[in-house]
């Protein structure tokens, strides 16, 4: 049985949304966030305090691209999965992990500067600098967008997944408005898919149904 841990709209969307698009069972959690601050009991389950914590049976993962390369590879080959004998292997791992490691990193600090921190302790230059950042490494993907429907292999893939979640965590933050066309033509495209809807809607319900708000935190916006 699979469980994955989840605050509304969190690095754990992936997940869920990965789930959706393959079409497995799986029992959703949710969480306030930040987890480690509104609910400590969550601390047993994951020491880091962070989401996603994902769980098949006795298997636990905590980064968030890399159980979307997990689900892919174990149960969706040749479909969210690009094998190592294709030849665009190299570059879905590549755009697997620049999701996470290149475009939500930057934002994350940007998210900590301009809200977690109590008010003292924010600092808006910082995080106009790591916005400057996360803008200058995103639009790398313009050309190969302005040719391409999705990132590699011709095929939407857990690397698209990887990256559309960034795109969603920027409309959150308020940084959708500086972002290339061809990448906003790209992440709307993304936003119609089914698998994409039901995520939203998978989130929304079990949001409703454990008393935990169905909107984004504020420091997620």
């Amino acid at each position: 049985m699979i469980t994955l841990h989840h605050c509304v709209s969190a690095r754990s969307f992936r997940v869920l949304w990965a789930l959706e698009e393959i079409g497995l069972p799986y029992r959703l959690e949710m969480l306030a966030f930040p987890p480690r601050v509104r609910a400590r009991t969550y601390l047993d389950i994951n020491p880091l305090g962070t989401v996603p914590a994902f769980f098949d049976d006795a298997l636990a993962m905590t980064e968030s691209s890399a159980i979307c390369q997990y689900l892919a590879a174990r149960y969706s080959p040749g479909a969210l999965d690009v094998a190592p004998h294709e030849a665009d292997f190299g570059r879905y791992v590549n755009f697997l992990h620049f999701g996470e490691a290149t475009l939500t990193f930057p934002q994350t600090l940007v998210l900590r500067y301009t809200h977690l921190e109590p008010p003292e302790r924010r600092q808006p230059q910082v995080a106009e600098d790591y916005a400057k950042w996360f803008h200058a490494r995103l639009r790398t993907l313009a050309p190969l967008l302005e040719r391409e429907d999705f990132l590699c292999a011709g095929r939407f893939t857990a690397a698209d997944i990887s990256v559309g979640y960034a795109l969603m965590l920027a409309e959150h933050l308020g940084l959708a408005a500086r972002i290339p066309e061809p990448i906003a033509r790209y992440w709307m495209q993304l936003g119609k898919r089914d698998g994409f809807l039901r995520a939203l809607r998978a989130q929304d319900d079990a949001a409703r149904a454990q008393g935990v708000s169905p909107v984004p935190a504020p420091d997620l916006r």
